[in-house]
């Protein structure tokens, strides 16, 4: 029985290493010079000031939420397009209820200032 599992574990086994390999010769070729430039904060624009276990707002949960909520409810529109012709009628009537329950979500939201930044 432990046979059927060798091919699953033969390819977990050479992806392992395959990463392992590239992470370690990636760290060995490329060059370290670090300098006042490079070590400089990118993203926010400015020097961090507080402990990172600092509080968050939480808006930017919020906005994260919604975010990842959207985000994945427009997801299911790509397989529902690719078989449109197949489902007929009812199959885009039910999408059509189903974007009509995002828009009103999305309006709620909006009204509610959930997505205001002050």
């Amino acid at each position: 029985m432990l046979e059927q599992y060798f091919p699953i574990l033969l390819f977990i086994g050479f992806g392992l290493g395959l990463g392992l390999l590239m992470v370690g010769a990636g760290s060995f070729v490329s060059p370290n010079r670090p300098d006042p430039q490079k070590l400089s904060p990118y993203e926010c624009g400015f020097e961090a000031f507080e402990d990172a276990r600092m509080k968050f707002d939480v808006r930017y949960y919020l906005v994260a939420i919604l975010f990842i909520l959207f985000d994945l409810e427009i997801a299911f529109l790509f397989p529902w397009a690719t078989v449109i012709n197949d489902i007929g009628l009812a199959g885009f009537l039910s999408m059509m209820l189903f974007l009509a329950i995002l828009t009103v979500g999305f309006v709620y939201e909006w009204m509610k200032g959930a997505l205001e930044w002050e």
